[in-house]
């Protein structure tokens, strides 16, 4: 994979504050700004993952709303719904 130079403004205090992690771990500031956005975009991507398994599994379940989310939760907390065969 090719490589690209971009320019990116970003406050002073954060640039000396990366500066000072990029120099006590023995690196340059790309390469810890390259790690930072890769780990970021792959933490996006696994939150993105779970939100669709879990939008997935309200629809499975018959969950059309955040109503219907909230009313399911209320009457767990009050007993009124039955879960493993107990109530």
């Amino acid at each position: 994979m090719g490589s690209m130079t971009i320019n990116i403004a970003l406050p002073r205090l954060l640039v000396k504050r990366a500066d000072l992690v990029a120099k006590s771990e023995y690196r340059n500031r790309s390469e810890l700004i390259r790690e930072a956005l890769l780990r970021y975009l792959e933490n996006l991507e696994k939150w993105q993952k779970i939100f669709r398994w879990g939008k997935a599994a309200g629809m499975r379940a018959g969950i059309k709303s955040e109503a219907d989310v909230d009313k399911i939760v209320y009457e767990f907390r009050h007993g009124k719904t039955k879960t493993n065969g107990h109530s």
